[in-house]
């Protein structure tokens, strides 16, 4: 038979022969192949730049695209390399019978053909059918319409072919160079061969324990400021290195230990456990490693999902209270005309109300100093806001009935409370009669801590003035009449009721305050939607690594376990040929599975726990400060997620039973 004719069929038999590894592999890359082209067709589709407020959406997804990347080329590779790995055999009995290494070069080109193929069809085939209801997933998560016709666009297919032709180009080298490089003895014999101990186990025992405590500290000293996010990455590389060092010198620490305790050693299932892993230490290392990573990836990406998810309501609300904010000058409408025409438009539009809020406000940028308010520094991110209220507009909005004295304030905090008892501002010091609890514009979180805000409440319109004037002339403003009547008069407004209406009244009141002269307005429900739409393509995003990430889990973990059935298949016919009963080999199974299971499983939420001090950080520093929620979350997608990688594991186990059997 002619050799062009020959080979793809030895590469189409070699494949369907290993069916154990290769069935796994293609599904995986399928996966993959849909995942992209899923993120593809919805940035390439034009509705997603003509949808309102979908453009936070599809940066988000831009994002997620080239971090998908990131993840799937290392994964993807990884994965091939267990393949030619796993046919070493195959091919050195192919050089021996007399195949040249150029055959066994195009035998392998064909394989990678027809393994593009197949990925490439069956991702694209899974996107076309799942796409439209995934981007309509995406549309309910990001709030905008979804009687939408979905399109698909000729530049999805192709970077979806690009891609994968480039990982698959990538796969074929590194197969070809490890072939070429090999003699037909050592790929024959190649994985029969037991690996050495690491030379500088004690190093990467300290360097894991280096890598791995910077990495917790990192996360648990972390602030909630401008570094958030490089500390984030920082702490990741950090675990992630740790992880690798501890795993390859841990692991082989403590079968040398478990080796030199005689009366664990010497026992039948625990001699055959030890002896196989000490054979294969480091390649188990790499593969603990890996599991206990991946795991830790799935767990927290849940979290800060689900967290996302659950808190996306509350998170818009502390934002933006009201649901429409307009700002006029000193000089504009009084506050009874305000509160009338708020009434006149709801009554008109069939609406409802729930608060009415008019007050006059001074806002200044200030430093803090102890408890000395002081001019505004150079580098922004050093002032504060500090807001000033009249004490009878403070009544008003939180229907109190406080008094002050001459030279008495309100002091509140939108972080935590300061527990100052005098307040310096521009040099003039003002007596604290209390640091309130709440103002509503303002909400309070203690973990707010980045772009913190203050108010103050003065006795009347004079004290007010007084404190105009004191930081005029601490800064250097010569109009000070002029600087004095540059205070805004707000009307908050918060309605209830379906969102159409609620848009209606907002749309009639913004119409009346132009012709009013506004100086400025917020349109709390279009803002929500915004921010809706921008952790709305977040939450996507999470979704989609989330299966990704448990996909890598578990394919590790079955190639693990295929991987170490076929090395251990020659052992147990050995033992068994020497007395070792069916029960004794199930047993020894069980106990090494039960050994692997719990190191990366207890690493992976040891991890996670510790990561948790920066995951909250990360999101107060999104505005959602809810760390009860943080915590219940954690908790149960830790139970849920042990769950099922129990049942993952034992799962991929049964195989192994299978090959050794």
């Amino acid at each position: 038979m002619n050799k062009w004719k020959l080979l793809p069929r030895m590469a189409a038999k070699g494949m369907s022969q290993n069916g154990t590894v290769y069935y796994p592999y293609l599904m995986a890359g399928i996966f993959s192949a849909f995942t992209w082209f899923v993120f593809s067709s919805i940035l390439c589709n034009d509705l997603m730049m003509k949808l309102p407020r979908s453009g936070y959406a599809w940066m988000m997804l831009s994002i997620g695209r080239g971090l998908l990347g990131l993840i799937l080329i290392p994964f993807l590779f990884y994965t091939n390399s267990f393949l030619v790995k796993r046919r070493a055999k195959e091919i050195g009995l192919y050089s021996i019978l007399g195949l040249e290494k150029r055959h066994i070069g195009i035998m392998l080109i064909c394989e990678s053909l027809m393994t593009y193929g197949i990925v490439i069809a069956g991702g694209i085939l899974l996107g076309v059918v799942l796409s439209k209801l995934l981007f309509l997933l995406l549309l309910k998560l990001i709030s905008v319409p979804m009687d939408i016709e979905f399109v698909f666009t000729w530049k999805a297919f192709k970077d979806t072919l690009i891609f994968f032709a480039v990982v698959y180009t990538i796969n074929l080298l590194n197969g070809l160079i490890q072939v070429g490089k090999s003699k037909p003895v050592e790929l024959l014999h190649g994985s029969k061969k037991g690996e050495k101990e690491p030379k500088m186990a004690g190093v990467y025992a300290v360097l894991g324990v280096i890598f791995l405590a910077a990495g917790y500290a990192t996360s648990i000293r972390s602030q909630i400021d401008s570094n958030i996010f490089v500390d984030f990455f920082l702490a990741v590389f950090l675990v992630i290195m740790g992880t690798y060092f501890l795993f390859t010198s841990g692991s082989i620490m403590i079968l040398k230990l478990l080796k030199k305790n005689r009366k664990f050693y010497y026992q039948r299932e625990n001699f055959v456990t030890v002896s196989g892993m000490m054979y294969r230490m480091k390649k188990n290392a790499a593969g603990l490693s890996n599991i206990c990573i991946f795991s830790t990836m799935v767990v927290i990406t849940l979290i800060c999902t689900v967290v996302l998810y659950l808190g996306l309501d509350e998170l818009t609300h502390f934002v933006y209270p009201y649901d429409v904010l307009i700002s006029f000058g000193a000089k504009g409408p009084a506050r009874e005309q305000m509160e009338d025409k708020v009434w006149e438009v709801v009554n008109g539009q069939g609406g409802e109300v729930s608060r009415v809020d008019v007050y006059d406000i001074r806002s200044f940028s200030c430093s803090l100093n102890d408890s000395r308010f002081e001019s505004p520094q150079s580098n922004f991110m050093d002032n504060y806001n500090v807001r000033f209220l009249v004490l009878e507009d403070y009544n008003r909005i939180e229907g109190k009935k406080q008094t002050l004295e001459d030279g008495q304030i309100l002091f509140y905090s939108e972080g935590k409370d300061t527990g100052f008892d005098t307040l310096e501002f521009m040099g003039k010091t003002l007596e604290i009669k209390e640091e309130v609890k709440n103002i509503f514009p303002y909400p309070k979180a203690e973990k707010n801590t980045f772009g913190t805000g203050y108010a103050v409440v003065v006795r009347d319109k004079e004290a007010l003035a007084q404190c105009t004037r004191a930081y005029a002339a601490q800064n250097g403003i010569t109009d000070v009449e002029g600087f004095l009547e540059s205070s805004y008069r707000d009307l908050g407004v918060v309605l209830e009721g379906e969102e159409q209406v609620k848009e209606r009244i907002i749309n009639e009141l913004l119409t009346w305050s132009r012709a009013q002269g506004e100086e400025s307005h917020r349109d709390g429900l279009a803002l929500r939607a915004d921010l809706r739409s921008m952790y709305g393509g977040l939450l996507f995003i999470g979704i989609l690594f989330g299966l990704i990430f448990f996909m890598c889990l578990l394919l590790i973990m079955y190639y693990k376990q295929i991987s170490e059935g076929y090395e251990d298949r020659g052992s147990f016919a050995i033992m068994q040929k020497v007395g070792m009963s069916d029960k004794e080999i199930r047993s020894t199974v069980r106990r090494q599975i039960l050994l692997v299971f719990f190191m990366p499983l207890a690493g992976a939420l040891l991890h996670t726990f510790a990561g948790m001090f920066m995951v909250d950080n990360l999101m107060a520093a999104l505005q959602l400060f809810d760390s009860h929620l943080m915590v219940v979350s954690t908790i149960m997608i830790s139970l849920v997620f042990i769950l099922i990688y129990g049942i993952s594991y034992l799962t991929t186990a049964k195989t192994y039973y299978r090959i050794i059997s």
